[in-house]
């Protein structure tokens, strides 16, 4: 997506290696109440809103089965990949073990499940958040004096002076500039802004003048511009009075965590034959690598296929192994 000036409708850039030229994608808002999706009886009770990690898969599964099943029989037969990313972590293994593990009604095929990808997944919070700090020593974030304290204190709650240290490092990619996730903000533009959720409410309703291109998350305002045009949601097919205006964020939703790890999930569809591909961007402190790594090397399956680089037009693009039948990338 291009930037424009706050008159004209951001325009979308053609890419040539969009996973759209290789297979048929479902892009699903989930869960009900993000995106464009929303709930029938969210005008009673709100009751439809009330959502979390089970309940989302749940309703992914229901989609997918009727989508399949009923409305398109026709791609039945096509290889099913489950993917994801970030959060979805915790969500993806959980639907590709419910297809595994389900039984179709009476003369209802199954569906073809293959395996599932995941990008910088969030998976287990004892693998997850204790990574970060080696990931910023190994990054030259925090120096050996502070890595070693970090190391003898044994814990993740007590490591204040390392925090210190990568505060105004922008987690998503360490090397870019550190902008809000919502949408990103000019810091030369003197602009009173509110802290946490309100805060991105508050950016969500900048203008394009009012905020930096250098901010990959650029995109993330332009998007919000492009889905609130009348001329686009009506090319998109949205109902009208379904959703009066799309949020990145969606402040507004009560959501519970109740998948607490991913990791049994992993298990469960390794053993029965799933293929997964788990790739990590490098420079990602939010999710690190090292962190996936360390999960992955805990199911304690043999290695396949030793580490070596992966490339792309003669140049390597990142490194990888694979470990029975799930494939890691970081690059």
């Amino acid at each position: 997506m291009a930037a424009m000036d706050d008159k004209e409708l951001p325009r979308l850039l053609y890419k040539p290696e969009s996973w759209t030229k290789r297979a048929s994608v479902i892009f699903l808002d989930s869960p009900v109440g993000t995106g464009f999706s929303y709930a029938a009886d969210a005008d009673t009770d709100g009751a439809g809103f009330r959502t979390g990690d089970t309940i989302a898969v749940r309703h992914i599964l229901s989609f997918l089965r009727k989508w399949l099943q009923e409305l398109h029989p026709d791609l039945l037969s096509n290889p099913l990949y489950i993917a994801g990313d970030s959060y979805s972590g915790m969500i993806v293994p959980a639907v590709a073990l419910g297809i595994a593990t389900s039984s179709p009604e009476p003369h209802q095929p199954s569906l073809n499940l293959k395996g599932y990808l995941l990008g910088n997944p969030v998976t287990d919070h004892n693998f997850d958040t204790p990574s970060k700090i080696p990931f910023a020593h190994g990054m030259g974030l925090i120096s050996d004096e502070l890595y070693e304290a970090y190391k003898k204190s044994c814990s993740i709650r007590d490591n204040t002076q390392q925090q210190s240290c990568v505060k105004d490092i922008y987690e998503n990619h360490i090397l870019e500039p550190h902008c809000t996730l919502a949408s990103p903000h000019n810091r030369r533009i003197d602009k009173p802004f509110t802290s946490g959720g309100r805060q991105m409410l508050q950016l969500q309703d900048l203008h394009l003048s009012e905020i930096s291109s250098e901010c990959r998350t650029t995109r993330y305002t332009m998007s919000r511009i492009w889905a609130n045009n009348d001329t686009v949601r009506e090319a998109l097919g949205i109902h009208q009075g379904t959703v009066p205006s799309w949020q990145r964020c969606n402040l507004d939703l009560p959501y519970t965590r109740d998948i607490k790890s991913s990791i049994r999930y992993h298990l469960d569809l390794t053993t029965r034959g799933y293929r997964s591909l788990i790739y990590s961007g490098d420079h990602d402190m939010s999710i690190p690598f090292i962190g996936t790594q360390a999960w992955i090397r805990s199911l304690n399956f043999s290695v396949v296929d030793e580490w070596r680089p992966w490339f792309v037009d003669g140049q390597v693009g990142g490194v990888g192994e694979t470990p029975a039948r799930v494939c890691i990338a970081s690059g």
